[in-house]
């Protein structure tokens, strides 16, 4: 390691992070990660879950780690979960104990795969999906908000699905390049489920839906906790967290993106053995 990493590393974690990051040997690292996706509902997920007695959530939501922020080590990492001392507390009041992190963007980069089947091989992975349409309007209604996007969404799709045709990459490149930049592909979900179906059993992926999430919440974390291996919680708050407000979509738009996205969702409804309704 060269000093300027180990410099790094060691402001990060003990200056940064001070009394977390002094004592994240002792801490635990996290037995499920919710690993996309961007624009899906990941944040009010995150505020659900950790409703549930059994389950301790890390520090902050989104924490990167394994993209990002990876060079910061292990330590850094740690230092955003519970101790062992805490762990223990919780298993002896309620019988057991789950900790866990969120990074939506996780699931579209498969260098973060690779990077979490080597250092936690036994991890639980849930994504939470939604209409790969709402997620491509909702991601450049963001962009606009922020400045980046200039264009009409008619327009930045157009633009998109050329760039999308003309791209000739390797899988990294791909990922790196095109998916990274673009508004639609975000949503080709068969294709970046696929790489991590690879590295892991698929009992070990659970799937749900923004829009059961939304609709049927109590019984869309139920699922989750089966999943889990935990006792049924209904949760109290499910406020929504961090809810987009734009116009709504052209419904000529919407038609045109229901037919680009069909071969897309009959890939991910064949990988999954399991369909939702977006073709609407």
């Amino acid at each position: 390691m060269s000093l300027r990493n180990f410099l790094k590393k060691s402001y990060f974690t003990l200056y940064k992070r001070h009394f977390y990051g002094i004592t994240s040997p002792i801490r635990v690292l996290p037995d499920f990660i919710v690993i996309g996706v961007g624009r899906g509902g990941t944040t009010s997920l995150y505020h659900y879950l950790g409703q549930h007695p059994c389950i301790a959530k890390s520090a902050y939501d989104e924490l990167g780690f394994f993209d990002t922020n990876y060079e910061l080590g292990l330590n850094w990492y740690r230092s955003m979960f519970p101790t062992k001392l805490t762990k223990r507390s919780i298993e002896k009041k309620y019988g057991k104990f789950l900790s866990y992190e969120v990074t939506p963007s996780y699931i579209r980069r498969p260098w973060v795969a690779e990077r979490i089947s080597q250092i936690l091989p036994n991890i639980k992975l849930i994504a939470i999906l939604r209409n790969p349409i709402d997620k491509t309007y909702s991601h450049y209604n963001m962009s606009v908000t922020e400045g980046s996007q200039k264009l009409s969404f008619e327009d930045a799709i157009k633009e998109d699905m050329k760039k999308l045709e003309s791209d000739v990459l390797q899988e990294y490149e791909y990922f790196h390049v095109s998916v990274e930049n673009s508004y639609l592909a975000r949503g080709f979900y068969a294709e970046q489920l696929q790489i991590w179906f690879n590295l892991f059993p698929k009992e070990r992926l659970h799937i749900i839906s923004t829009e059961d999430l939304s609709s049927k919440t109590n019984e869309t974390l139920n699922s989750v906790f089966d999943f889990l291996q935990l006792p049924h919680r209904k949760i109290s708050d499910l406020d929504r967290q961090r809810v987009g407000k734009y116009p709504l979509m052209n419904p000529e738009t919407r038609r045109l993106l229901i037919d680009y996205f069909k071969p897309h969702n009959e890939k991910l409804y064949l990988l999954l053995e399991k369909r939702f309704n977006w073709d609407n």
